[in-house]
């Protein structure tokens, strides 16, 4: 059994624990019977809206404390069976490889209704079917800027968001804490607001979807945590979607968008959903990809230019974000004190000093290959840990 001791507590994030307790780090990983990895996996404590998502590789780590071991650790994931099991029991057991099995929907293939009644529908229900309160999301948002295939530029915010849910169109946020690694980027390239908010913009299920300028199909029956599933895709000429949505109660849990940005070539996402303890869906997980080029600028080009080298028109430019919802509070009066990010600014121009305690201390996501392939590249390039990176390029 894996403890961390507290000693001393000054985050916000960790204002519940008392200064003598223990706090006891959960991880494993998520497969199917064919030991298949399983992405996106909903692990955690329902009861308590203590958890988090499994990575792209199925892998996953959260925290609890010794008042959580004798509740049930819960994984699903759609397209399977709902696993349950003892926060002790897992803790204690040797294998930490969750398998879930595969569960075969009940749904025929009779169509009584259009795609389009179903999703209209569902997106109805929105806020029958979410938390549509005011509620506090913790969420740990990455983004990483590639040029030329290499990784030039990561960085990380820990951030308390204020949500209402999607069937509100804005939301309040505070950036908490940030690292990033040293800029190495030819293209510095700046959004106007911070991504948090363009997340919010993007989501096809908040952002006011034309739903009739699609041309939709359903694709497949699937099944999620007790419920058949309908899956639908739509088209139009710009842009594709993917909606999974609850047969019964008409849920939307998850959000595939892929579409033609106005400067890019090519951008895609996706937006998790979850229960909450009352069966409420809120948002877990979010992953989008922004692919296209831009010009370098005027200095990179003299200085290419002065040693005799070939000025490209375009350098090929990436940026991956993706967030993990890492805590969940709906009671007003647990809110983390609040001070609204009002600035609108790329998440690179918030100066906040590195904390090394505090991410020492928080629950990360372990590292997939993606991850561990970037920070290898951002290594390379000058030879500087990406640990020393952090320490001084705040």
């Amino acid at each position: 059994m894996k403890y961390i001791h507290i000693y001393y507590i000054s985050f916000l994030f960790l204002s519940v624990f008392s200064f003598s307790q223990e706090r006891i780090l959960i991880e494993g990983s998520v497969v199917d019977e064919s030991n298949f990895e399983i992405p996106y996996a909903a692990v955690g404590i329902i009861k308590k809206n203590l958890g988090t998502t499994s990575t792209s590789e199925g892998t996953f780590s959260f925290i609890v404390t010794t008042d959580e071991l004798e509740d049930d650790l819960e994984i699903s994931s759609i397209g399977f069976e709902t696993f349950k099991i003892n926060v002790r029991d897992f803790i204690n057991s040797i294998n930490k490889k969750i398998t879930l099995e595969e569960k075969t929907t009940q749904l025929n293939e009779a169509v009584v209704y259009s795609p389009l009644f179903y999703i209209k529908n569902a997106f109805k229900k929105l806020k029958e079917n979410t938390i549509n309160k005011n509620h506090q999301l913790d969420i740990l948002y990455r983004r990483w800027d590639v040029e030329e295939n290499i990784c030039r530029f990561f960085i990380e915010h820990f951030i308390n968001v204020i949500d209402r849910g999607p069937s509100s169109s804005s939301i309040k946020f505070n950036v908490k804490e940030s690292r990033n690694s040293a800029d190495y980027r030819y293209v510095k390239n700046m959004a106007k607001v911070h991504p948090m908010q363009s997340t919010v913009w993007m989501n096809p299920i908040r952002r006011g979807t034309n739903l009739n300028s699609f041309d939709w199909k359903k694709t497949e029956n699937t099944f999620y945590d007790g419920e058949d599933v309908m899956v639908y895709e739509g088209k139009d000429n710009s842009e594709s979607l993917k909606l999974y949505i609850g047969f019964d109660t008409g849920k939307i849990y998850r959000a595939e968008r892929s579409w033609v940005p106005t400067v890019g070539r090519s951008q895609n996402g996706i937006w998790l959903y979850k229960k909450n303890s009352e069966g409420k869906l809120y948002l877990s997980y979010h992953q989008r990809d922004w692919k296209g080029a831009r010009k370098l600028p005027n200095n990179v080009i003299n200085i290419l230019k002065s040693n005799g080298k070939s000025v490209p028109d375009f350098v090929p430019v990436e940026f991956r974000h993706e967030f993990y919802v890492i805590g969940l509070e709906e009671n007003k009066s647990k809110f983390s004190k609040f001070q609204q990010s009002l600035e609108t600014k790329d998440m690179a121009l918030y100066k906040i000093p590195f904390n090394e305690f505090f991410w020492k201390n928080i629950s990360l996501p372990p590292e997939t290959s993606y991850f561990k392939k970037n920070i290898k590249e951002l290594e390379s390039l000058y030879g500087v840990p990406i640990e020393t990176q952090f320490k001084y390029s705040n």
